[in-house]
């Protein structure tokens, strides 16, 4: 049931009265070892700034990431567009390349499994392959799903989403329902039992409290993280940034006592947890980073979700932009699909390299397959699909809007070859902005990855303003 959004959150006790940053900070930097994020689609970059991404996760690639002198690093393993069992098969590949490129470059890390606000992924599955490759005990793994910029709160252990002035149980939501991550309750601790099939009771979750860390501080915190052991599940209830500013001071307390957690979090977590201070919005002006030209830029949506859709629909209102509907029905018909393809490439090209922006989308009819297997494969013909249709683009856009994870991950790797990329920050609350390294297809390029459900109605619109305004367009 929605309740108000304002009404719950003055319900609760006063926020603690002082930044608890420059402590984290300062824990952080004493510890000198590396966060290193797995993010299971790009879009878990949309709190940090300054940090680099890789997209492979060799060995040698590993070490280079463990040697940059930068705290954070992020590992693009896009795996939420995988089958459980190929999730899990990664993950364990990742944790063995991860140990060999630890032992022979002497730094010690520490792991976060980013993964989505809404609560879609292969959890426990690919935390529970990478724990066991690693063949370490952890006392406790850690579920902190808050994410601020998204408006997803945890309030007396229940998540929500936030749609305007309401705030509504995630598991009432679009996101629940899901064809290949859905989920019945919004309840952390029954989720948890959901997740596990029963193995895991509610009772036997623990759950940190927003009065631990409103009225408690630190120090309630880390006595409670002191009590979890044997791997026990542990949901963290937050509703600002200073919740989460107690909870990781408590935590690094907890840890520096000898405490072991792994943590599976949203992407607000990361940012608190290295001590990164907020960072103001981007502006036009520090996205003009790229080099200018007079082609167009390219939006590719392929997101779904029905936030997606309306801003699709509003951007599409935009003057003098291309649009460009790719219909799924054709892809998915082999003899079809590559007829496709070209016609989208083809008429994009010329638009672009005419100066017109170009909106490229999946038609909104959601395909939908008999399990999630199906709607798997379903996913990955269309984003298979949208790369190739980049991949036959000739003329270097002005910068890309990549809109969905999935698609986002597609595009940077496939169709872009993105094996490096610095984040640069956030144009808009939760959409990170990268720069392309140079062993990329076209270095140099701003590339926004925007996930599909962040955002108003009016944001990629307002986004393409903005860019337009970053390559000097004269009528902006």
């Amino acid at each position: 049931m929605k309740v108000a959004c304002a009404e719950i959150l003055a319900s609760l006790p006063a926020e603690w009265p002082e930044s608890l940053l420059p402590e984290i900070a300062g824990s952080v930097r004493r510890s000198r070892k590396k966060i290193i994020v797995l993010d299971d689609d790009p879009t878990g970059t949309q709190t940090v700034y300054g940090v680099p991404v890789f997209t492979e996760w060799s060995a040698e690639a590993l070490r280079e990431l463990l040697a940059d002198p930068r705290q954070i690093g992020y590992i693009l393993t896009n795996s939420r567009s995988l089958s459980g069992e190929e999730a899990q098969e990664l993950s364990a590949a990742i944790a063995r390349n991860l140990l060999a490129a630890a032992e022979t470059s002497g730094k010690e890390f520490v792991v976060i499994s980013r993964s989505d606000s809404t609560l879609r992924g292969h959890y426990p599955g690919e935390v529970d392959s990478f724990i066991e490759e690693l063949g370490e005990a952890f006392d406790g793994i850690l579920i902190v799903p808050f994410f601020f910029e998204g408006g997803r709160f945890t309030i007396h252990d229940t998540h929500y989403v936030q749609e305007a002035a309401s705030l509504i149980p995630a598991a009432e939501t679009e996101y629940a329902r899901d064809a290949t991550f859905g989920y019945h309750n919004s309840d952390l601790r029954k989720w948890v039992t959901e997740k596990h099939c029963g193995r895991i009771s509610p009772s036997e979750v623990v759950s940190i409290s927003i009065e631990d860390e409103r009225r408690g501080g630190p120090e309630c915190v880390a006595r409670r993280l002191k009590t979890v052991s044997g791997g026990q599940v542990c949901v963290v209830n937050a509703a600002s940034y200073r919740d989460l500013e107690v909870f990781v001071a408590g935590l690094l307390r907890a840890e520096a006592g000898g405490k072991r957690f792994f943590y599976r979090t949203a992407a607000s977590f990361v940012r608190v947890r290295g001590g990164l201070a907020p960072k103001p919005l981007l502006s036009s002006r520090e996205l003009g980073v790229a080099q200018r030209n007079r082609a167009g830029g390219l939006v590719i949506a392929g997101s779904h979700v029905q936030r997606s859709s309306a801003q699709i629909a509003d951007a599409a209102a935009l003057p003098g932009v291309c649009c460009l509907e790719v219909c799924v029905e054709i892809l998915l018909n082999p003899g079809t699909r590559s007829g496709e393809i070209a016609r989208v490439a083809e008429t994009a090209d010329g638009a672009l390299r005419s100066g017109q922006d170009t909106l490229i989308f999946t038609s909104r009819r959601l395909a939908v397959g008999n399990n999630s297997a199906e709607n798997l494969r379903i996913g990955n013909v269309v984003s298979d699909s949208l790369v190739a249709i980049v991949q036959k683009i000739d003329e270097r856009p002005a910068w890309i809007v990549a809109k969905g994870g999935i698609t986002s991950s597609d595009v940077a790797t496939k169709a872009l070859g993105i094996r490096r990329a610095e984040v640069l920050g956030q144009a808009f609350p939760g959409v990170p902005v990268w720069l392309t390294g140079d062993d990329s297809r076209w270095p140099g390029l701003v590339y926004m990855v925007f996930p599909g459900n962040v955002g108003q109605t009016d944001t990629l619109a307002e986004m393409m303003r903005m860019l337009r305004n970053a390559n000097g367009d004269p009528t902006c």
